[in-house]
């Protein structure tokens, strides 16, 4: 039987999984299995899609679709609750239930890269979107301090302007990314902060992947930080997502 799988999001011009997939297929011999880039240009063309794909058992979601699918799914998972962002669908017998994969992922890369003693660090969480739902949720259950920096300000965040007004990236020892700023292909774009401020004593993570060191990570390692990409984090999430489909 075929069993098609897949990933939404928009724009997908550089996508790590339908490479990863196809490998994970072949390596195991799964000769009907196949997984395929669905563009979606507004979030109302899933239900389209899932009727011109009946072979469909699981898609990965990821920007923009991550907390807006959320209403459109059947069943929502103890994962994706807690996260509140959903980036990987079961597909069984046209219901479909959501999970969050990217905590598992996420977690399981920063813990296993950052020091023992990470009760004394602080953190600073770049953007607010669906990926900084799972960074969030995995500092609040590690007990890592963190702010949210945004371009908007509202109650539960800073803005870059009072970020570089402040000393805040300078006590804050572990800087995250979870906006797609410096992402292929426009690879020159990147948080705006005051990098004279980052040193040596900091762990600066970023949840692109692609390219594999971006001008916020060059930034930081020319300041002496340690760096950290978002490969490792989307392999584990990968194999997960796997795990959630074939359970």
């Amino acid at each position: 039987m075929a069993n098609l799988y897949g990933l939404i999001g928009y724009p997908l011009s550089h996508s790590f999984s339908k490479k990863y997939f196809e490998d994970k297929f072949l390596e195991q011999g799964l000769s009907e299995h196949r997984y395929e880039l669905f563009e979606l240009k507004n979030i109302s063309e899933l239900n389209g899609l899932l009727e011109e794909q009946p072979d469909l058992v699981g898609l990965n979601v990821t920007i923009p679709y991550k907390e807006v699918i959320i209403p459109l799914l059947d069943h929502i998972d103890e994962s994706a609750k807690k996260v509140g962002a959903v980036n990987v669908i079961k597909i069984e017998e046209k219901t479909l239930t959501g999970y969050n994969s990217d905590y598992f992922g996420f977690e399981n890369s920063l813990l296993k890269w950052l020091p023992q003693n990470i009760n004394k660090l602080t953190s600073l969480i770049f953007g607010t979107g669906g990926a900084s739902k799972a960074v969030e949720a995995v500092l609040i259950a590690n007990k890592i301090p963190y702010k949210l920096v945004s371009r908007t300000k509202n109650n539960n965040t800073i803005t870059y302007k009072e970020l570089r007004a402040s000393p805040i990236a300078t006590d804050s020892k572990l800087l995250i990314n979870t906006t797609p700023l410096g992402m292929s292909p426009t690879v020159d774009a990147y948080p705006d902060i005051d990098y004279s401020q980052i040193s040596k004593n900091h762990f600066v993570f970023d949840l692109i992947y692609n390219p594999q060191e971006t001008r916020f990570l060059k930034k930081a390692r020319s300041q002496g930080a340690q760096i950290k990409n978002g490969l490792e984090m989307l392999q584990l999430q990968a194999e997960k997502s796997w795990e959630i489909w074939t359970s």
